[in-house]
C-alpha cells in the first residue's frame, strides 16, 4: 500500500470537520476543539492507565447516541474538562446538537492530558480559564489552523523534548482519507535513544518532520527505558488524539480505526500506554465519501490509521517551539 499526504496534511483534510486553539503561554496551556460540520459517527478507545475524559461512555457501539458535534483535547488535567462546557455553549448559541423533544443538547466528549506542573503559572483564582478556551476554540474554527505550541499541546511535555498539537493526513489506494490530531505529552520518547531521529520515521512522507533516518547500527540507548520524570509518582502524562476518516463506517468501525490508531501510539512513542499516560483516542467518520470498503481496504484503512497517528505524533514534537519557562527543550532547538 503507497500512501500520500492530503493537501493540507491536517485533520481538516477529511471534509466536513474544521479545528480551533485556545490557551495561554504564560498558563503553559490550553484546548482544541473539533467541530464536525454536521453529526458524524464516533467512538473512543483508552489504553492508557490514567485517562480523564467526559462523555465517552455514549461512543460505545452498544449505546444509543450514534454521533456527536465536537471533541475536545485540552490540558490543565480534571480542570481541563470544562472546556466542553465552552465549546458547548458555543454550539447551542448555533442551534446545534441533539434534538430532544424541542430541546437541543450539544454532544461534546472530551478528553484531557496533566500539564499542571510544567513550569506556567496556573494561579488561576476560583475558576480555570478552559471553559472560555473551550469557547473561544469552538468559535475560531477552521479548516486551516497551525500545529506545535499552540492549543492542548501549548503545555505538552515528553522524555527530553517539548511535546505540542500534531496532524498529519492519508489518503489511501482506494481514495479514502484518513487523518489524526493529536496532543502529545507522553512520559515516554519520541526519538530513538539521545539522537533526533523519530522512531516514526519509516512513516515519514517527504520532509514533514525533518527526514532524519534512523541511525544505523541503532545506539545502545535506543531500547532504554526514558522516562519524562523518574519521581516516585511521575503523573505528569497522556497522549490523546482523534483519527478520521471520510469513509462512512458505523459506531463499531470507527471503534476499530480508534484501536488501530494507537498502534501508532505504539511506532511513535517509547514507551506508550503506560499505567500514568491516559492515552485515548476517539475514532470520527463523517461518511462524506460513502464508497464501501471492499475487505482489503479495510485493511488499508486500518493501516493507514496507525501510520498516519504516528506521523501526527512526530509532527507535532517537531513543530513545536520553545516559549518563557519550558522545561524541557525544543527538538529545533537541540537538532534544527
Amino acid at each position: 500500500m503507497t500512501l500520500i499526504a492530503g493537501p493540507r496534511n491536517l485533520l481538516t483534510d477529511v471534509a466536513g470537520l474544521r479545528v480551533g486553539h485556545a490557551g495561554d503561554l504564560q498558563l503553559n496551556s490550553g484546548t482544541t476543539v473539533v467541530i464536525c460540520d454536521r453529526p458524524t459517527v464516533a467512538a473512543v478507545q483508552v489504553l492508557g492507565g490514567a485517562p480523564g475524559t467526559r462523555e465517552t461512555d455514549l461512543l460505545e457501539p452498544h449505546n444509543s447516541v450514534e454521533t456527536v458535534n465536537a471533541l475536545v483535547l485540552s490540558g490543565g488535567s480534571a480542570f481541563g474538562l470544562d472546556a466542553a462546557s465552552g465549546a458547548q455553549a458555543a454550539l447551542r448559541e448555533q442551534g446545534r446538537g441533539f434534538a430532544v423533544r424541542g430541546a437541543v443538547v450539544p454532544i461534546v466528549p472530551a478528553a484531557i492530558l496533566f500539564d499542571l506542573v510544567n513550569g506556567g503559572n496556573k494561579d488561576w483564582g476560583r475558576y480555570p480559564p478552559y471553559r472560555e478556551f473551550g469557547y473561544e476554540a469552538a468559535n475560531a474554527a477552521s479548516e486551516d489552523f497551525p500545529i506545535g505550541t499552540v492549543g492542548a499541546g501549548i503545555g505538552g511535555l515528553t522524555a527530553g523534548l517539548k511535546g505540542g498539537l500534531g496532524s498529519a493526513s492519508s489518503v489511501t489506494p482506494s481514495g479514502h482519507t484518513v487523518a489524526a490530531l493529536v496532543a502529545v505529552n507522553a512520559t515516554g520518547g519520541v526519538t530513538v535513544g539521545g539522537t533526533s531521529a523519530f522512531w516514526a520515521a519509516p512513516f515519514e512522507l517527504g520532509d514533514e518532520f525533518g527526514r532524519v533516518p534512523h541511525p544505523h547500527p541503532l545506539p545502545p540507548d535506543a531500547a532504554s527505558v526514558r522516562l519524562k520524570f523518574r519521581d516516585p509518582q511521575p503523573l505528569e502524562a497522556t497522549t490523546i488524539a482523534i483519527i478520521a476518516t471520510d469513509a462512512a463506517l458505523p459506531k463499531a468501525g470507527a471503534k476499530r480505526l480508534a484501536i488501530a490508531a494507537h498502534d501508532g501510539f505504539s511506532r511513535a512513542i517509547w514507551p506508550a500506554h503506560t499505567p500514568v499516560d491516559g492515552d485515548l483516542v476517539f475514532g470520527l467518520s463523517t461518511g462524506m465519501l460513502s464508497a464501501p470498503c471492499a475487505p482489503e481496504g479495510l485493511i488499508d484503512l486500518y493501516a493507514a490509521a496507525a501510520s498516519t497517528m504516528a506521523r501526527a505524533i512526530a509532527r507535532g514534537v517537531y513543530a513545536a517551539r520553545a516559549a518563557p519557562g519550558d522545561l524541557m527543550p525544543a527538538w529545533h532547538d537541540l537538532y534544527g
